[in-house]
C-alpha cells in the first residue's frame, strides 16, 4: 500500500507531462506544413534548411540533457561503434526523409501533405513485421486498408487540381505526391530501426536524437559533393534564399523531432496516433483561418478515412492468444 501510493504522485506527474508534451507536438505536427510553405522561400537550397534544422535538433537535445543531469553519464558511456549500430542506418533514412518532404511541402496542399504522410503507419506496420515480427490484429489491417484506400483518392484527386501555381499537374504528382509517399515509406523502415535500436541498445529519446542528427548531417554534408544541391550551395552560399523567418519553422522542426521521441518514450504509440489525428483537424482549422480555402472534396472525402483508420489502429492491437492448457 505504502508502495503504491508513493507511485501514485509520480504517474500523475508523469501524465502531466504526456499531456504537455502531446499537446505541443500536435500543434507543431499540424502547423509544420503551413509555416513551411510561409517562411521557407522557394529559391531555397533544400539541404541547408535540412541541415540547420539537425543542427539545431542537436543544440536542444545537448541542453536538455544537461539540464536533467544525464549529460556527463553518457559521455562515459558512449561508444562510436555502439551509436552507429543503433543510430547509423535510421539516421541515414530519416536525412533522405527530410529532404523529399522539404521537396513536397511546396508542391501540395497542406492538408492533402499531412494526410498522405499519413500511410507512414502502413509501411511502419510492414517494417516492424519483417524486422520485430510485430503482427497485426484483423481490425488494424482493416484499417491499413482504409488508409490505402484515402491515400488512393487524394493521389488520383489532388493529382489533377490546377490550383497549386502550377498548370502542370505532372509537376503536382512528381514534385508533391510521389516525395511524399516515398518519404512515408522510408519513415517506416526508419522506424522500424529504431525500435529495434530502443529494445536492444536501450538508447534514451535525446540520445538518439543527437546521434541520428550527427550521423544524418555527415550524410547530407557527403551527398553535396556531387549533388545539385552541393553545386548550388558552391555557387550562391549555404545561407541562399534565406530570411529571417527561415528560423521559424527550421526551430519549430528540430522541437518536433524531439517531441516524437518525447511522447513514444512517456506515452507509447497509442498516444502519438491521438496526435495524429489531432494534428489534422489543426492544419485543417489553420488553413481555412490564414488562407481562407475550405478543404477541397477530396480532402472532405479522405480526411474521415484517415481519421478513422488510425483510431481503429491504435484501439485493436494484435493480442497474443493463451494457449489452451
Amino acid at each position: 500500500m505504502a508502495s503504491s501510493a508513493k507511485n501514485q504522485p509520480r504517474r500523475s506527474v508523469n501524465m502531466k507531462k504526456v499531456w504537455f508534451y502531446s499537446l505541443l507536438l500536435t500543434i507543431q505536427y499540424g502547423a509544420q506544413p503551413l509555416i513551411s510553405k510561409r517562411c521557407i522561400g522557394r529559391d531555397v537550397i533544400v539541404t541547408s534548411s535540412v541541415l540547420a534544422c539537425e543542427i539545431v535538433k542537436v543544440i536542444c537535445a545537448l541542453f536538455l540533457m544537461a539540464k536533467d543531469g544525464s549529460l556527463n553519464k553518457v559521455f562515459k558511456e558512449w561508444t562510436l561503434i555502439g551509436s552507429l549500430s543503433a543510430s547509423g542506418l535510421p539516421a541515414a533514412i530519416y536525412a533522405l526523409q527530410n529532404s523529399l518532404l522539404q521537396i513536397s511541402y511546396k508542391s501540395l496542399d497542406s492538408l492533402t501533405f499531412s494526410m498522405l504522410n499519413q500511410t507512414k503507419l502502413i509501411f511502419t506496420a510492414l517494417f516492424t513485421y519483417f524486422i520485430l515480427r510485430q503482427k497485426q490484429s484483423f481490425q488494424q489491417i482493416g484499417a491499413l486498408f482504409i488508409l490505402i484506400l484515402a491515400a488512393v483518392l487524394l493521389s488520383i484527386g489532388e493529382g489533377s487540381r490546377k490550383d497549386y501555381g502550377s498548370d502542370n499537374p505532372d509537376e503536382i504528382v512528381f514534385y508533391g505526391i510521389i516525395p511524399v509517399l516515398i518519404a512515408s515509406v522510408l519513415s517506416g523502415l526508419a522506424s522500424a530501426l529504431c525500435q529495434w535500436a530502443s529494445q536492444v541498445k536501450k538508447h534514451s529519446s535525446y540520445l538518439m536524437t543527437v546521434e541520428m542528427s550527427l550521423v544524418g548531417s555527415l550524410c547530407l554534408l557527403a551527398s553535396t559533393y556531387k549533388s545539385p544541391d552541393g553545386e548550388a550551395i558552391r555557387q550562391h552560399g549555404f545561407f541562399y534564399g534565406w530570411t529571417p523567418l527561415m528560423m521559424i519553422p527550421v526551430f519549430i522542426n528540430a522541437v518536433g523531432g524531439i517531441l516524437v521521441g518525447l511522447v513514444t518514450s512517456y506515452a507509447g504509440g497509442i498516444r502519438k496516433g491521438f496526435v495524429m489525428v489531432s494534428a489534422l483537424l489543426v492544419t485543417a482549422l489553420l488553413q481555412f483561418v490564414f488562407d481562407g480555402k475550405p478543404p477541397s472534396l477530396f480532402c472532405l472525402l479522405a480526411l474521415p478515412l484517415v481519421m478513422t483508420s488510425i483510431s481503429i489502429y491504435q484501439k485493436y492491437p494484435y493480442r497474443v492468444k493463451k494457449k489452451e492448457e
